[in-house]
């Protein structure tokens, strides 16, 4: 079997309210996107990685490969409108029926196992997402209406890698873009697959906040703590 991850990195990063994108920020040494790109080239699979990227962002992207001498390979794809039309120019790509990772650039710290076990269950049921159940108590509420308590037993928290045979990512993208695609399970799901939930890390943090960045760094020098 041929195996794919497709690297989603397209966004300026506004909400860290600094001039460079969070995927280029450096992180322990790294920008951001380098580490994601890392691990998973360490999957003992030995993934074929598709970056997608904003087409203004790429100049900047081949500077920072030359600056820090970055030779993980990969294909460098320009993004879409949203990200269902990135991932879906990702697709294009592949040509061959194969099972394929879909991950956040900002989500420097997965694992090589995590990912590993991501192909697995996708192979063997279709999909795999990966998710956490909170630990904080949850409540719900809609404007003009008293809040009220949800069962965190029953929630789940998405992360990535979200992986899937490419027969089922090929049926999903092909329907029309929805603004109720909010990830890539979403856009599954809606092709009618049922969505299989495995368990991420809780160290898979995304990096949106400035404040997420201290987070990365103290989680990347205590590894294995």
């Amino acid at each position: 079997m041929k195996y794919y991850a497709i690297i989603v990195a397209g966004g300026k990063g506004n909400r860290m309210q600094q001039a460079v994108p969070k995927q280029f920020s450096e992180l322990e040494g790294l920008p951001v996107l380098m580490h994601t790109l890392q691990a998973f080239h360490q999957c003992v699979l030995n993934p074929e990685i598709i970056l997608v990227l904003n087409t203004t962002l790429r100049q900047q992207w081949e500077q920072l490969c030359a600056h820090y001498s970055f030779t993980v390979p990969h294909q460098v794809i320009s993004g879409g409108e949203e990200r269902f039309h990135s991932v879906k120019n990702g697709l294009a790509v592949i040509q061959e029926e194969s099972v394929v990772a879909i991950h956040d650039g900002v989500r420097p710290l997965v694992t090589a196992d995590l990912i590993l076990r991501s192909y697995q269950m996708a192979e063997e049921k279709g999909n795999a997402v990966a998710a956490i159940q909170p630990v904080d108590s949850v409540r719900f509420k809609k404007d003009g209406m008293e809040s009220s308590t949800l069962n965190r037993d029953e929630l789940y928290l998405i992360q990535t890698p979200q992986t899937f045979s490419s027969k089922q990512l090929e049926n999903a993208y092909n329907q029309p873009y929805r603004n109720s695609f909010t990830d890539d399970a979403s856009v599954v799901e809606g092709a009618g697959f049922v969505i299989n939930l495995l368990e991420g890390e809780r160290s898979n943090i995304k990096i949106t906040y400035s404040q997420d960045m201290a987070l990365a760094g103290f989680l990347l020098n205590n590894k294995g703590l």
